[in-house]
């Protein structure tokens, strides 16, 4: 599939190269009230409580770290990137990275922008090693944080993983079985317990 972009060729040590020559498209960095930036009618995303409420908690705990995308229309900045943030943020400045995209390429950085970075692949070991040094105290980031480390949602974020846990990471599997009461559930450890499983009792 041919790239429309400029390339160039450089001299390797005899190896001829194509070098692709990637242009910049953000013209301009600014700091904007929130309110005033339009969300993209295009804008296939939808964003749960859960989600709302985690990125509220890391906003509150950590503030911006990254900047929302936008291009200038007759009717003002239309977000690419970056409305649930917007949303959440409210009347607040937000930092917004112009671009000078056109009405095709802006459909094309909205379609794929948040695909793209799902693509990457997981390792396993580093991401334990990340997780085991973080706490958080809301209950929603917490939740996501524990689906990440693949050990359900009733870890706990709030006290950070220790050693153990994370080596522990690949090699764990879960099931959860609602019991309908309390001598159900008892029965149900107690059996599984001789069969040599390790079971842990939970109320939700």
């Amino acid at each position: 599939m041919a790239i429309p972009t400029e390339s160039y060729r450089v001299d390797t040590g005899g190896v001829d190269e194509t070098i692709m020559k990637i242009r910049n498209r953000i013209k301009e960095f600014r700091t904007v009230p929130a309110s005033e930036l339009l969300p993209n009618p295009k804008n296939w995303r939808k964003h749960p409580e859960t989600q709302e409420n985690a990125l509220r908690s890391m906003l509150a705990d950590v503030g911006f770290a990254d900047a929302v995308i936008a291009r200038e229309t007759p009717a003002g900045l239309v977000l690419i990137d970056g409305h649930l943030r917007t949303e959440v943020a409210s009347d607040t400045e937000v930092p917004v990275l112009i671009v000078d995209l056109n009405d095709e390429e802006a459909d094309k950085v909205l379609a794929t922008h948040d695909v793209l970075g799902a693509m990457a692949d997981t390792d396993s070991d580093i991401l334990a090693d990340l997780l085991a040094g973080i706490t958080v105290a809301d209950s929603d980031l917490s939740d996501i944080l524990s689906e990440m480390a693949n050990l359900g949602s009733d870890l706990d974020f709030s006290e950070a993983v220790s050693g153990d846990e994370t080596d522990a990471l690949e090699s764990k599997f879960e099931v959860v079985i609602l019991c309908d009461d309390e001598e159900h559930q008892r029965n149900l450890l107690d059996r599984f317990s001789m069969e040599g499983l390790t079971c842990q009792s939970l109320i939700s």
